[in-house]
């Protein structure tokens, strides 16, 4: 852990965002920062003069410009902005820095041809189906619902729904329709917009009957809206047509001024125990945390081509799509990231001459297990930076990209959440990174790790909190009119201070370590233990693809049992010396507390459909709960494997038959 494997530049302050917005603050506000932890401290202290920077020094466009920062300090319940109205749509089509035949949107999928979107094009669109909308009667606080992939009419949609002060919320087309109407019965929309289908590597999937099932379930839809995405020819019965919806008209691009605290879209939890929680994201918030974090973070502006694996279910859609509100082009990308091999998305990020590559941990360390060398097999020249979120990146998946993907790239693992739609860890152009080690906490966010009786602490595990508040924070959950819900969530352990819900080690230098959820901890002998670092041994195993481990408490306070679930390369059965093998390589590599009790092997972990492992549910399982009641299957990539949990607890109970899960 530490070792440092890339350096900024000498003259990083000339070249990068930050270093200009440092030139600004000292110029428009008399201010000088050392380094980038004085200018974060003061950014989590001086909370009205940080936010009130980024306000002006990205030139915010409102239609009611402001004349305070924060009204109301309190966590939950502080007002950023008060009076101010504005509009997230407005901000992101001014695209600053490019002209009107600049590509803006680049588009790439395994359904149809790939598709460019110049600056011009993109507000024309958005005029059009703005108009659309406004023709099925959609106003400000009505909600459209798209059951789309990451196309160029999701986001056009998105946009156009803002415009107008409408409420927008998506779901990726491989969602179940028990997972779709979780979330929509929720939020009752009045106009639904569906594809007919879509391609998976080379696999058509029809998802007609799904989206007459979702329809069905949903009585507030007055108008469903047909994208023949899958089958060009074809339609959705009963459906408009997306052409019907974009049709010509003289009707001019305008913006609906709307408070900065307005919901502009609701994003949700996994749902994976119970319903999701609908979070109500807000316009002025997504927008201010957007630039700061794209812009000063990332180092985006009109030269990049910004590309992020992820589907319209996970909440680094939306924060993809805030791109041309720096400038930057984006690049969307709907189809199976292994097909036909795990080359695929290098490949396109030379196509589009992508500047940074956004994409998930398990995604590298695959490629990593792979042994796949991307530097050889794509032209890389103009990528500078990486970003890796979703789970933590350990030390040799950081190695791994410097050896095999570049030398000079700056690579950012973050961490955020769905909670505030971005990351409040992650990277900075101003620092070096050290293997293993997300380089900083965020401007504006003041993260801090807490010990078990609550004092903040440096260089010790502790859980990872957020002690003022950020615009970004949710405006409120829908339908939760006394706050309940949402203290309920963040506040209940520590009145006033967000709880995320991670473990975080943040040492002298501001650098953090997240060694997964808290609330899937191992404890062993009074010692917590992440998960994170024991999945980084494990899998780095060649004969082992997958795993998943939980720790059950021994109510009489004895050390419990670790119990250690692996699903192993094609063709291989565990077997004690492969038991040993992992043993040992847990002993030496970690401690011996982190040996676990019993291994075996199952043919699948339980994941949701954005990637993460369900530690929680698979405890929950093997403790006696039924499965319909640990985990919402319909938020799972692959709910049948938590039929072998179930088995392999059955027979836990039943002493006289040997657990052997499937």
């Amino acid at each position: 852990m530490g070792d440092v494997l890339w350096t900024p530049p000498a003259d990083v302050r000339e070249r990068s965002r930050i270093g200009d917005y440092l030139r600004w603050l000292a110029e428009h506000r008399g201010l000088e920062f050392a380094d980038y932890d004085a200018l974060w401290r003061w950014s989590v202290t001086d909370l009205d003069a940080f936010w009130r920077s980024i306000w002006d020094y990205f030139e915010v466009v409102a239609h009611t410009p402001p004349t305070a920062t924060l009204g109301e300090r309190n966590m939950p319940g502080a007002r950023w902005f008060p009076g101010v109205t504005l509009n997230y749509a407005e901000n992101v089509l001014r695209m600053p820095g490019r002209a009107d035949d600049d590509p803006v949107v680049i588009a790439y999928g395994q359904t149809r041809a790939p598709e460019t979107l110049a600056a011009a094009q993109l507000r024309e669109q958005v005029r059009r189906v703005a108009a659309g909308l406004r023709r099925l009667g959609v106003g400000p606080g009505d909600r459209v619902a798209a059951y789309a992939p990451n196309i160029p009419e999701t986001f056009v949609l998105l946009l156009a729904t803002a415009s107008l002060g409408a409420i927008f919320s998506s779901c990726a087309p491989e969602f179940g329709t028990r997972s779709v109407t979780d979330r929509w019965q929720q939020i009752e929309p009045k106009v639904l917009v569906a594809v007919d289908g879509y391609r998976y590597g080379d696999k058509p999937v029809d998802r007609r009957g799904e989206v007459a099932a979702i329809r069905a379930a949903l009585p507030s839809v007055a108008y469903t809206v047909g994208i023949a995405y899958l089958d060009p020819a074809g339609e959705l019965p009963g459906a408009i047509s997306w052409a019907e919806l974009a049709a010509e008209t003289d009707e001019p691009l305008t913006f609906t001024p709307v408070p900065f605290d307005h919901p502009l879209y609701v994003l949700y939890s996994s749902g994976t125990t119970g319903l999701p929680k609908p979070i109500v994201h807000g316009h002025g918030g997504i927008l201010l945390e957007h630039l700061k974090m794209l812009a000063l973070h990332h180092d985006l502006g009109p030269a990049d081509r910004f590309f992020w694996f992820t589907t319209t279910g996970w909440m680094m859609w939306n924060f993809l799509v805030s791109g041309p509100a720096v400038g930057a082009t984006i690049v969307l990308f709907d189809g199976n990231p292994g097909h036909p091999d795990l080359g695929a998305l290098w490949r396109l990020a030379e196509r589009t001459g992508t500047t940074y590559f956004g994409t998930s941990a398990p995604f590298l360390l695959a490629c990593r297990k792979a042994g796949l060398v991307p530097r050889e097999i794509a032209g890389l020249s103009a990528l500078r930076g990486l970003g890796s979120t979703g789970a933590p990146l350990p030390a040799e998946g950081f190695t791994w990209v410097y050896e095999n993907v570049g030398a000079d790239l700056q690579l950012q693992s973050l961490s955020g959440g769905t909670d505030v739609c971005t990351g409040f860890v992650g990277g900075v152009a101003l620092l070096p990174v050290h293997a293993g080690e997300i380089t900083c906490r965020a401007l504006g966010a003041k993260v801090e790790a807490r010990s078990a009786d609550g004092t903040p602490v440096i260089g010790q595990l502790g859980e990872l909190v957020i002690t003022e508040p950020m615009p970004s924070m949710p405006v409120g959950f829908w339908n939760d009119p006394d706050g309940a819900r949402y203290r309920e969530a963040y506040f209940e352990v520590y009145p006033g201070v967000w709880r995320h819900g991670d473990w975080i080690t943040i040492n002298e230098r501001g650098g953090c370590v997240i060694t997964g959820r808290s609330d899937a901890t191992l404890n062993r002998g009074g010692v917590r233990l992440g998960t994170a670092e024991f999945y980084s041994v494990v899998e780095g195993l060649d004969e082992v693809v997958d795993s998943v481990v939980v720790h059950l408490e021994d109510d009489q306070g004895g050390a419990g049992e670790l119990l250690l679930f692996v699903v192993l390369a094609e063709g291989l059965e565990l077997d004690d010396e492969l038991r040993k093998k992992i043993c040992r390589e847990l002993r030496n590599a970690l401690s011996p507390r982190h040996v676990p009790d019993e291994i075996h092997q199952v043919r699948a972990v339980p994941r949701t459909l954005s990637a993460k492992k369900l530690e929680v549910p698979v405890k929950k399982i093997l403790t006696g709960t039924p499965v319909d009641n640990a985990a919402a299957k319909g938020a799972l990539a692959n709910p049948e494997s938590l039929t072998a949990f179930a088995t392999f607890a059955q027979q836990r109970r039943t002493p006289t038959t040997h657990p052997t899960p499937a």
